[in-house]
C-alpha cells in the first residue's frame, strides 16, 4: 500500500480556507484511495505544536510540532496575513525540510514563505493576484506568473488566492489516483470538477472594471448575456450610441481592457460552461458562442487555455 503523508504547516494569522480547502480534498481522496489499496494521511503542524489563530480568529489545533512531524510526501504551505512578517524559525524549517518533500505546495501567499526560504529561486510561481507584484519585486530570482490559478514547476506547485488551493489539490489527487478519484472528491465537495491551472484568476466580468457610464455598463451586460451575437466594435458602438472610435477608447478607459479582449474572454468562458454542463456538440457550441466554426473556437481555446475544446470536455465533463 502506497502511503502519502500530506503535512500542512500552521502559523498565526493563517488563512483558514487555505488550510481547510486542501485538507477536505485530500481527506476525501483518502476514502477513495483506501478502496484501491492506497492511502493519504493528512496532518498539521505548527512551530511549537501549540494552537494557532487564523486570520478570521478560528483556532486551529495542530497534530504535531514541526520538529516532531513525519517527513511528508506533500508539504503544503498556506497563506494569510501571517506571511507578511514570518517567524525566522519557520523560514529556517522550510529551508531545511522543503527540499526533502516529494512535492512542495503553496496556497495563496504561502508562496511568500517558500520564496523567503529560497525554495522558488529559478522557478515559475504564482500567488494571489494582489501580491504577485510584491512577490516579483522582493524575490527577483522567481518568475512570477500573475494570471494562472496555479503553476507547476517540477515538484513545486504554487496556487493563487484561497479557493485556487482546492483546484490545485484536486489536480494533485488526479495525478496520484486518477481522474475518477478527483471527480468523486469534486462532486462530494460540490465543486464542479476542477479548473485548469492556466485558467485566469478572474472571469472576464471580474477582471474588467465595471464601466461608470450607463451605456457602457449596458454593453458589458449585453456581451455577457449574448455571446453568440455580432459583438464587433461597430455593433457594440451602435448599441452604446457612440462612434466606433469613441466607444473603443471609452470602453478601454473605463474597464481596463479592449472590447475585443473582453468579448474573447466572455466567449471562452461561455463555451467552457457549455462543454462542462451540456452534451451539445462542438459545432453547435461554437455557433452559440459566436465563433461561427469549430476551428475558430479551437484556436481561441488553444490561445486562452492551452487545450482544444474536445480535450477540455474529456477532462471536465462528468461523462468524460
Amino acid at each position: 500500500m502506497a502511503q502519502r503523508t500530506v503535512l500542512i504547516v500552521l502559523f498565526e494569522d493563517v488563512q483558514s480556507l487555505d488550510v481547510t480547502g486542501p485538507m477536505e480534498v485530500f481527506t476525501g481522496a483518502g476514502h477513495f484511495a483506501r478502496a484501491v489499496g492506497d492511502e493519504y494521511r493528512v496532518r498539521t503542524a505548527s512551530l511549537d505544536g501549540g494552537p494557532v489563530r487564523s486570520s478570521s480568529r478560528l483556532t486551529l489545533v495542530p497534530d504535531f510540532a514541526l520538529a516532531e512531524a513525519p517527513e511528508p510526501h506533500t508539504l503544503l504551505v498556506p497563506g494569510g496575513s501571517g506571511t507578511r512578517a514570518p517567524d525566522p524559525a519557520l523560514i529556517a524549517w522550510l529551508r531545511e525540510h522543503g527540499p526533502r518533500a516529494e512535492r512542495l505546495v503553496s496556497v495563496c501567499t504561502g508562496a511568500e514563505l517558500l520564496a523567503e526560504a529560497g525554495l522558488l529561486d529559478g522557478r515559475r510561481a504564482t500567488t494571489h493576484w494582489a501580491y504577485c507584484e510584491s512577490l516579483a519585486r522582493r524575490h527577483p530570482k522567481v518568475t512570477v506568473e500573475p494570471d494562472p490559478i496555479y503553476v507547476r514547476d517540477g515538484n513545486v506547485a504554487t496556487s493563487a488566492g484561497v479557493t485556487a488551493g482546492i483546484d490545485l489539490s484536486l489536480a494533485l489527487v488526479e495525478e496520484d489516483l486518477g481522474r475518477e478519484a478527483a471527480l468523486t472528491v469534486a462532486r462530494h465537495l460540490v465543486v464542479f470538477l476542477r479548473r485548469p491551472g492556466n485558467q485566469a484568476q478572474f472571469s472576464a466580468q471580474l477582471s474588467a472594471q465595471t464601466a461608470r457610464r450607463e451605456p457602457l455598463r449596458e454593453v458589458q451586460h449585453w456581451i455577457t448575456e449574448h455571446p453568440g451575437e455580432d459583438l464587433s466594435v461597430d455593433a457594440l458602438a451602435a448599441r452604446a450610441r457612440l462612434s466606433p472610435r469613441h466607444f473603443a477608447r471609452a470602453f478601454q478607459a473605463e474597464t481596463g481592457t479592449t472590447p475585443g479582449r473582453y468579448v474573447e474572454r466572455v466567449r471562452v468562458e461561455h463555451a467552457r460552461r457549455l462543454l462542462e454542463d451540456t452534451a451539445d456538440g462542438v459545432e453547435e457550441i461554437s455557433r452559440a458562442c459566436g465563433y461561427g466554426t469549430p476551428e475558430a473556437m479551437r484556436r481561441a481555446f488553444l490561445k486562452s487555455l492551452g487545450t482544444a475544446p474536445a480535450e477540455y470536455r474529456r477532462r471536465f465533463h462528468p461523462a468524460g
